[in-house]
């Protein structure tokens, strides 16, 4: 399968003289979704902040679709979809315009635009609100337009960063079951999370992040067999790694 994402050997942080991550690896493949987890403080945040270009690496390179943020900025941001743990948002912009703007930012002419957001607003329960201000919204509501905007441009990448903070049980049941809809579709999603349980059960393959390297990756098979522990669970997995480590 086609590679969408690739870290190699990206050291930085947000200085160059104190590295956050160092020397971390890993890929993104079409068709699969790929969990991003550690101990708060591990890295994860600089990892994705690297990804989407909003930080420089100190060495290393990362490329989306092939292309690289210092050599096609334009593109590579084009390449991704992004859904923040925060909720960025406008105020003077309705849910609706929110995400008009998206669609214009990405070149989606009308007529497609009005075929994927209409269907998006009615899964996330969104219908009555496409009016009104984000400031009125819940938590939810507003972590809801992030990923409404997201799924809206179908971009070959989707780096999602705790996605499920401030989601009621449907709206998770919703996002989950669009993002493995995309993945179907053929797109690659990484994935950052604290919910082991709802990693273990959608995600194909895992990261393992732990004070800035990358201790162990692999499907969740790999791990039981790296770690020496058959039957595990990933939180089983997961602790036995960080704890070994002195945590």
């Amino acid at each position: 399968m086609t590679t969408l994402l690739e870290v190699k050997g990206v050291t930085g942080g947000y200085s160059y003289n104190h590295a956050v991550i160092k020397d971390v690896s890993f890929h993104i493949r079409e068709k699969e979704i790929v969990a991003l987890i550690g101990l708060n403080g591990a890295g994860k945040s600089t990892t994705i902040k690297h990804i989407l270009g909003l930080l420089e690496p100190i060495a290393g390179e990362i490329s989306i679709a092939g292309k690289t943020f210092q050599s096609d900025p334009e593109n590579y941001r084009l390449s991704y979809g992004y859904i923040p743990e925060s909720p960025i948002y406008y105020e003077e912009l309705t849910l609706w315009e929110h995400i008009e703007l998206m669609a214009m930012s990405h070149g989606l002419d009308r007529e497609v635009f009005y075929e994927r957001a209409r269907p998006l607003l009615k899964e996330f329960r969104m219908e009555e609100m496409k009016d009104r201000f984000p400031q009125q919204f819940s938590k939810g509501m507003r972590q809801k337009l992030m990923i409404m905007m997201a799924l809206l441009v179908q971009p070959p990448l989707y780096i999602v960063d705790e996605p499920i903070l401030g989601l009621d049980p449907l709206g998770i049941r919703s996002l989950l079951t669009w993002l493995n809809r995309c993945k179907e579709q053929g797109a690659g999603i990484l994935m950052s999370t604290h919910i082991l349980a709802t990693a273990e059960k959608h995600c194909d393959r895992f990261i393992i992040l732990h004070k800035g390297e990358i201790r162990a990756q692999g499907t969740l098979e790999e791990l039981r067999r790296m770690t020496g522990l058959p039957d595990s669970s990933l939180d089983d997995i997961y602790l036995h790694i960080v704890e070994d480590d002195g945590q």
